[in-house]
Formats: structure tokens, sequence, C-alpha cells
């Protein structure tokens, strides 16, 4: 059998704590309060999804390696599936509108359907509906 886990804690350096928790909220996220001080907050995505958000001073102390700059490189997409094409384009829209800025243009793929933005710390994020029925057939 192959090895399952329960949850995903995925951990992101910020600049200001209270600007992200300010932009993901416009976007519709929630914060777990007993995971939150001024240097770190447990961004809720789903009942096994979580997105650490730490100031990058306490990020540092978890590794040895410089933060990457993601104005100039890339050190990951975050991808979340959304329940609709309608939703990839709600989600990405409030991202904008808070401040966030346009990664790629949408992807419409038939089956699959995605748009990304960059989040105030230029994170990448990439929304995706994928249609249940297509899943099935493969």
């Amino acid at each position: 059998m192959a090895l399952q886990l329960d949850k995903i804690f995925v951990n992101l350096p910020v600049k200001n704590l209270k600007n992200s928790i300010e932009f993901f909220s416009k976007i519709g996220f929630a914060f777990n309060p007993q995971f939150t001080d001024d240097n770190a907050t447990c961004m809720v995505i789903s009942d096994h999804i979580y997105v650490m958000l730490l100031v990058e001073p306490y990020y540092q102390t978890f590794t040895n390696k410089e933060i990457a700059d993601a104005s100039k490189t890339n050190e990951v997409i975050v991808c979340v599936s959304a329940d609709s094409r309608e939703q990839v384009d709600e989600i990405v829209n409030k991202a904008l509108e808070a401040g966030g800025k346009p990664s790629n243009d949408k992807q419409d793929h038939g089956f699959m359907y995605g748009w990304s933005f960059q989040d105030l710390d230029n994170h990448l994020w990439e929304v995706m509906y994928m249609d249940p029925s297509a899943v099935q057939q493969q």
C-alpha cells in the first residue's frame, strides 16, 4: 500500500503578515486563531489543507537556505481546486481586486480550466477546475 498522509501544511514566507491576512481574507479564506500570532498564521484551505504564512525572519528559523525572492525566481506554485469554472474566475478576480497581480492567462482544456495570480509576496497561485466526469474516464 502506498504511503498516505492526512494533512498538508504549505509554509510560505511573507513580508507583512497583517497585509497578507487582509489580502487572503478578501479572497474568502479563514484563519485558525489558535495558530496565529505576530510571526505566523494558519490559513485554512480545507479540512486537510493549510497554508502557514510566516514572516520572513521567523520563516528563516526553519531553513539554512536563503529565502527565494519570489519576484525574481519561482520556488513553488500552489494549486488549489475549485468547484466550478465560475468559482475559478471568482477567486482569481477577488485576488486581483485585493492587490494581487496577474500570472498566466486563463487556460481552457475543455475538461480542465484554470487561471492564476500572484499574491502580495509574488507567490504563484493556480486555481483550477476539472470536470469530474473527465476524471472518471481517465
